[in-house]
């Protein structure tokens, strides 16, 4: 069974999944991206990094990023969220910078970071302090070893970085198009073309594979009841949450979550 688990109390939450395709997002924890089998692609800004078996990789506080998936081997991969708020000394560089390059290849990663990312990973109670200890030995290593660059130089004044935020932080309501527009000062084609352009489809589809995103996430680590996590992503109705679940998972949001207890 894959191990699936959210521990708020310490400000992390785990996973160690396949990887899936996710439409361009942001959010703001660190991510923590760690291949354990198979291969992934990770893009950050308008660029997109390979990453194999073995190689880490980490995007900081609101960097718009997604991941493709092409190969069709086995693929698994660790992902830790780690709050930004956790670690005061770093939490300025946190806010203003991103690595320059978000990944480092297998031989160059520090055994000091995988057996980090390891024990984060595979541990559900474990002690805060310890926790912590290990969190901050992996950006101690992030902050001498990798490069950073001014946000700003990964898109973040854009209309792309603009969308996405609002996006990201609205999903939840009954957002529209043009309600979007007004509130970014552009013209509704404007945003229209961009999402085709950018993400490849229209601005519910975006929005709703947003919603599916923490739907997905809810079902996983939660035993909320799914007319809650519907009522939660902000669709209009759980008629419309099953029939897009389904159109992207093929199975329904119950389902899905039998299928993880399973561990099928």
């Amino acid at each position: 069974m894959l191990l699936v688990y959210e521990n708020k109390n310490t400000g992390l939450s785990s996973e160690w999944k396949e990887p899936v395709h996710v439409p361009p997002h942001l959010h703001e924890a660190i991510e923590v991206v760690y291949v354990t089998d198979g291969e992934v692609e990770l893009g950050v800004g308008p660029e997109l990094f390979h990453m194999d078996e073995g190689d880490f990789a980490i995007i900081f506080p609101n960097v718009i990023h997604h991941y493709q998936v092409f190969g069709k081997k086995k693929n698994k991969v660790i992902y830790l969220y780690l709050d930004p708020k956790l670690f005061p000394s770093y939490y300025k560089e946190l806010q203003n910078y991103s690595p320059e390059n978000p990944v480092v290849k297998k031989r160059k990663v520090h055994p000091d970071v995988v057996n980090a990312i390891k024990y984060l990973a595979e541990i559900t109670d474990g002690n805060p302090m310890l926790i912590k200890a290990y969190a901050q030995m992996i950006l101690a290593h992030v902050f001498t070893t990798m490069p950073l660059i001014n946000k700003s130089a990964v898109g973040r004044d854009d209309l792309i970085y603009n969308a996405v935020e609002y996006v990201a932080k609205n999903f939840r309501e009954n957002i529209s198009l043009e309600k979007m527009a007004y509130e970014l000062c552009v013209s509704k084609y404007v945003l229209s073309r961009m999402f085709a352009k950018t993400f490849h489809c229209n601005f519910s589809k975006y929005v709703n594979g947003v919603r599916l995103n923490y739907a997905v996430a809810e079902l996983e680590n939660t035993m909320d009841s799914i007319t809650n996590i519907c009522l939660d992503c902000g669709f209009e109705s759980q008629r419309t949450f099953n029939r897009v679940f389904k159109d992207r998972y093929k199975i329904t949001p119950r389902e899905y979550r039998k299928r993880m207890e399973h561990g099928k």
